[in-house]
Formats: C-alpha cells, structure tokens, sequence
C-alpha cells in the first residue's frame, strides 16, 4: 500500500472540497438527457430553463424535509448536476428563480416547489391548497395579487428511478395492419369489478396483466389494445369539490411516467416495473399495447391555473402565448393552454417522451389526442408542419403504429383524412355515416358503401391504404353502444353541470322509448341495432376498433361524457355476463370477429378496384347489387331513399399476397344491408357470382345467427327481417355458360 504524504496540510484543508457543499459530494453532470437518470452509483439531474436567473435542485426526505442544492452548471440553458449515492426513490423538485413578470408571459416563482417534466414516477397528491397559485386565489379580482406559500408540502414530488428491468425475451408482436383489431378500454375501468382478478390487482397494470383479462382479449379476437391516458395527470380541484374524480385523464403533467393511481406498487419507483411487466405479459400473448396519449396541452390550464411545472420552469418555451397579450394562451381546444410546438425544447419534450415509452417502456404505438392542435403552425392543419416532420424522420417513433385523433376546432373544421401517409386516423365519418344509416336517414346509400370499403375517398389520394381508415361507431367520447339504440338524448345530470355538457347531436335512435323499458318489441329492436353496427363495424375494409364493453351491452345510464365518472358508471360491470343476452351478444361478437379473422377478404390490404357500379375490372373484386339481383345503376346510387343494398366480395380476387409472395385466395362473400323499416325480398345474383350460398349471419334472428343450416341458391329469395343484415358465404363456386 502507498501511503501520499502531506495530503492534510493545512494548505490544502484551505482549498474546498466537494464534501463540503451542502455536506455532500456534488458534480458537475451532464446536460443530457434532460430528467433524473440513475446510473448504477449515483444520479444526474438536467433541467431546462431559458429565463432562470438561479435553479435550485430540492431533495425530499421520507419526513417532507427539504435539501436544497444550487445547480450552479449551465450548458445551453440545461441546469445541471450529478449527486453520488443519490438512489432510486428519493424524492426531489425543483425551484426556480427569475423574472416573475405575467403581462410579459413570465412566471418564475421560487416559492413553488415544481415538479421535472421528465420525471420517470411521482409521489404524492396536489392538494388543492391556495400555495399552489402564484396569484391570490381570494383576491376580489380574480387572478390579481401574489401568493409566495411555500407549496412543499401541496404539491406532488418527482422520483427517481431504477431503469433496470428483466424484459426477457420479449419482442413486440407486429401485428400486420390488416390483422388489427384495436379494442380501446381504461386500465382502471376494465378491471375494477372483474371476478378473477384479485381485489387488492383491480384497477392497476398489475389487474390488466392478469391471466384472466389477457385470456379474454385472445378469446375475443383483439390483437391491439389501446389504452386510455396512462401519462401522469393530476385530479382537478373543480371536480374534487363535486366529489367527482378525473377519470379519462386527458390532463397530463407527467409526459414520462405512468400515472401512479393505477399501479399495485405503493413504491413509486416500483410503478414504472408494474407497467413493464404489463406490456410484457401483452407481448407474450402477441396483443400489442398502444396509448392514447396527451401533448397538445398540460393540466397547468389557463392563466388562472397552479404552478406546478412547466409555468413556473419557463412559461414563455413551453407555451403558446397570445402575441401583445402574454399574460394569456392560445387555447386550441378548451383544455387552457396549447403546448408551443414551435420552440425546441418543447418539441424536444413531446419527441423525448415518444421515444422513451416506446424503446423503455416499449409500447406499440399511441393514438395523439386532438392531433391537429400538434401540427397547428399559423391557423390550420399544415401536413408539413415541424412536428410532422420530426416524427416522419425519427427513426424510433416512426416505425410504430401512429393514429391521429383529427378532431379540430379550427376554422377548417374536421380534418379525417389530411394526416402524413404513415398515420391512421380516427375516421369520424365512417362513425357518422353508419349511425345514419342505421337508424334509417335518407340518402346516405352512397357514402355508406365507401365508409364500409376503407373510405377510399379520404385515404387513397396520398399513398395511404384502407387500414388507415381507424372505424368506430363508439368511443370513450360518447354513448356506449347500447346507449346509442336506447336514448335520443344525453343524461349527464351526474356531471354537475346541470346536463350542458356533452354531446348534444349524437346520430342516435333510442328504437321508440327513451331509456330503460320494459318493452319487449323495443328491446328486441335494441339488440338487433346493436348486431347490425358490430357486424357492419367487424366486417368493414379498415382497421375496426370495439370500446370496452359494447361487446356485452355495458351502459352508462345515458350519460355521453363520462370523463369525470370514477365509478360503477363508467367501468365495465362483468356481472352483466350472468346474463343470458349479455352472453349471447358477447358469443355473437366473437363469432363475428372470427369471421373477420379467418377471411381475408374482410381485411384487404389495397383499395377495391371495382368502382361504384362494380364493373371497373375484368375479374370483379366486388359488385353491388339492388334487392332484385342487379347491378346497381347510378340512379340507384342517387336515390334519395335508398336503404337496402347487396354486397358482393370476391374471394378470388385478391391481388395482394402473403408475405412471403403467395396468392391469397378466399371464399367470396354476399353482405345484404337492410335499413328500411319493412322486411325487403332480396334476389341473390346470377350463377356466375356463385352457385349456392350458406346463411352465415342474420341480424334478426336473436342469437345473431341461424340455429339451421340455410343454403340458397344463385337467384334465389330471402325475406330479409326490418333493420337487418345477413352475410352469406359461397358453398358452391360460380358457374359460366359456355
């Protein structure tokens, strides 16, 4: 052993040591990545901040006391530091000083403990407390004064974590696009009154992993389950004084971390490995994970919102301010404030956050809530616009599944089919379109063809294929589908917004009474609307995607806006499947979905080819038919009253193949659509479609099916019931006069 004489001189006890700031050893670090990363020995926090005079990093005991550190790096507006033996778990904040100047869109309040807007986990609740504002929330006009309470203790607290984790063997499923069936369900909702769920794993990622919940997705057929927000939000002062909850949580702070309230794990370190464990559970069972995620705006809201982040971190970056009145935001979709897509960081923010739930947490893609808000640059949807452009260029984010929520309020409207070629879109249009035509509106033949052939008139011009087309008749957002055939109007007294909120024009048919009834020809009619919107919803060209519980028949009592129903209301009630016609709808749903499954023809991967009258191609890849058995004419396709149709898909004639070059061939399928209030005699076509064909579905029978065998043969008849839909498999092949 060398022993170094003269290490303690009293020259050298002069000189500051790093154990001498604070009474710990203090690095420098690094300026990236941005957040608190544990790396085996020690942990690195960066912060960015433009507009900061002065950054202190807060250390939080189990006891709530405070250690504050001035980070005294800086490079290129990142604060920085490293801290040896700072472990997984502890908990930290921030404080940062500089200009607190709203009129000029300046915010820094050091009195405000902030959270890292990269934080991986949270603890805690904000509490609602008056220290949480900037301003005085007493003052007589509202927003004015100054609030300087230390909100240590009302505020959430940032947690570092431990990034190591077993994954195994894991890989993702890649499920081809064609095959995808997205079912869209809430982590705490599907799983809150499950039976074979343990209690105490009801509501958590740990419940959703669970055997018994997995098991039912594959039985149903889903490939793809899509998540509402997992993203950490917070609960909102305004609906905590309701004794209400914010249960959608499209309110996000935490862009890195999943929310806390939904995790088994009391640690909040040990939330992040539930939700690994989740997704790769999903993954062994080949079901891909996709979440609905939040990056258009913040929880922070308005200018009468708290200091919780990015406000008091640098308000001017991270938000988009009304130009000559910087104590405002641009709002874009009521939620308070539009992140500033146009700086940077905030840029860099939404992109980091993308790129680390899909190489960390490894998800399978998101759906972007009000996607167009992203994109705005000036005053509409710019297809090339910076974020876009990023995303298209990523080489990370960019090769998952990307579905865009087109939903706007801007001038132009809805913009269904104006996203880059490699998204998806919610197709708004094929929701509205077959609600129409399902309870019986006039004139909506022609658009119902092309929203149940993949909607070709919104896809096909920019390269993009049916599967771009995301059809739904129900979401989160709205009635369930068995509320859609049972209430003519919203019931969202429960809300406390004495029923102004919602959906006022919902394209829904409650079949002759509103509500509940007791009437056995109403209930009858109920169900059979909901048979007619799976089948035309599973069996459309397009990627079809089923919210949680329509399977079964799950209501929500009328109310359409649910976002604030923490409770039975809102979650699924599995004991509905005690229930005979729960059940049978839940068995007619996975006969459906196997259908689809089985049948390529359901799930092309290229546009038909055939046009409108069918007859654009030698090989016919579909024809449409009127009730007698012809061609369909275009004054067909102009009649006003047009209500009843036939669809004819050829099984073989598939151009596309597998991917391993082979031709695909299938069966050739008749699909009969019957609106109308009467029964309708429908002719089958010529033999040369087909020789003979076996009743596969029939919407009016009460288990959705025959319960005999039924064949008809070419130009034969069948009586199809009111409101119907029948879907006929060829048995026999078509047969050509010489």
């Amino acid at each position: 052993m060398v022993m170094l004489v003269g290490m303690n001189t009293p020259a050298m006890d002069a000189i500051p040591t790093p154990t001498e700031r604070y009474g710990r050893q203090i690095w420098p670090g690094k300026p990236t990545p941005l957040g608190s990363t544990f790396d085996g020995s020690g942990t690195n926090f960066a912060l960015f901040s433009e507009v900061a005079d002065k950054v202190e990093l807060c250390l939080i005991d189990k006891e709530g006391n405070e250690d504050r550190i001035e980070m005294s790096e800086v490079t290129a507006h990142v604060w920085h530091i490293y801290l040896p033996n700072v472990t997984p778990g502890q908990r930290y904040g921030y404080r940062v000083y500089g200009p607190y100047e709203p009129e000029n869109g300046l915010r820094c309040d050091p009195s405000k403990l902030l959270v890292d807007p990269y934080a991986r986990a949270f603890d805690g609740e904000f509490d609602g407390d008056a220290s949480l504002y900037s301003y005085d929330i007493h003052a007589e006009e509202p927003g004015t004064g100054r609030n300087e309470e230390d909100s240590l203790g009302h505020t959430m607290l940032s947690v570092v974590i431990n990034p190591f984790f077993d994954w195994r063997s894991d890989h993702r499923p890649h499920i081809p696009d064609n095959e995808k069936v997205i079912y869209e369900t809430h982590v705490k909702g599907m799983t809150m009154t499950h039976p074979d769920v343990p209690e105490e794993l009801r509501g958590t990622y740990a419940g959703m992993a669970h055997p018994a919940v997995i098991d039912y997705f594959k039985e149903l057929g889903v490939t793809t389950v899509e998540l509402m927000p997992v993203h950490q939000f917070l609960q909102d002062d305004r609906l905590r004084n309701l004794g209400l909850r914010n249960y959608w949580g499209y309110n996000t702070f935490g862009f890195f971390a999943p929310h806390h309230d939904y995790a088994f794990a009391k640690k909040p370190g040990e939330v992040v490995s539930e939700f690994k464990a989740m997704v790769r559970a999903f993954h062994e069972a080949g079901i891909e994970v996709i979440l609905d995620v939040v990056y258009n705006h913040t929880a922070e809201g308005n200018h009468m919102g708290p200091t919780i982040a990015f406000r008091g971190i640098d308000n001017g970056a991270y938000y988009r301010l009304v130009e000559g009145d910087e104590a405002h935001y641009m709002d874009y979709t009521g939620t308070g404030n539009s992140l500033n897509v146009r700086h940077p960081h905030s840029l860099q923010l939404i992109m980091d956050s993308l790129r680390y739930w899909v190489t960390e947490m490894r998800v399978d893609g998101f759906r972007f809530d009000l996607a167009a808000t992203l994109a705005r640059e000036l005053d509409d949807v710019d297809k090339l616009a910076t974020f876009f452009d990023l995303v298209q260029q990523d080489p990370i984010v960019s090769q998952v599944k990307l579905i865009a929520e087109p939903w706007d309020i801007g001038h132009d409207g809805y913009q269904v089919g104006n996203f880059p070629p490699i998204w998806s879109e919610w197709n708004g249009k094929y929701r509205d379109t077959v609600r129409d035509f399902w309870r019986g509106e006039p004139a909506t033949l022609g658009e119902f063809a092309s929203r149940l052939t993949g909607s070709s008139d919104l896809y096909a011009d920019n390269d993009r294929r049916p599967t771009a087309s995301i059809n739904f008749i129900t979401a989160h957002d709205g009635f369930t589908l068995r509320d859609l055939v049972s209430y003519n109007d919203k019931h969202n007294e429960a809300n406390g917004e004495d029923n102004r909120d919602g959906e006022s024009f919902n394209r829904s048919w409650n079949c002759g009474e509103e509500g509940p009834t007791d009437n056995d020809e109403i209930r009858k009619l109920r169900r059979r609307q909901v048979r007619n919107f799976l089948t035309t919803l599973l069996l459309s060209q397009g990627t079809p995607m089923l919210s949680h519980g329509d399977e079964f028949g799950r209501t929500q009592n009328g109310n359409n806006n649910v976002y604030c129903q923490d409770n039975e209301l809102s979650w699924m009630d599995w004991s509905m499947l005690k229930e005979e016609k729960s059940a049978a709808m839940l068995g007619f749903t996975k006969r459906v979905l196997a259908i689809r499954n089985h049948h390529p023809v359901f799930r092309r991967k290229r546009f038909l080819a055939g046009g409108p009258l069918g007859a654009d191609v030698k090989e016919r890849d579909i024809a449409w038919l009127v009730p007698s058995g012809r061609l369909m004419t275009q004054d067909d396709w102009d009649h006003d009253f047009g209500r009843a149709l036939m669809v004819y898909l050829n099984g073989n004639a598939i151009t596309e193949t597998t991917s391993r070059g082979e031709r695909i061939t299938d069966d050739s399928f008749i699909m009969i659509f019957n609106s109308h209030d009467g029964e309708i005699e429908f002719t089958l076509p010529t033999k040369d479609l087909g020789a003979t064909w076996r009743l596969m579905v029939d919407t009016a029978d009460s288990g959705g099916y025959p319960a005999e065998e039924t064949l008809i043969e070419a130009e034969g008849t069948i009586t199809v019931q009111p409101r119907s839909t029948l879907i006929l498999r060829q048995v026999e092949p078509p047969v050509f006069d010489s």
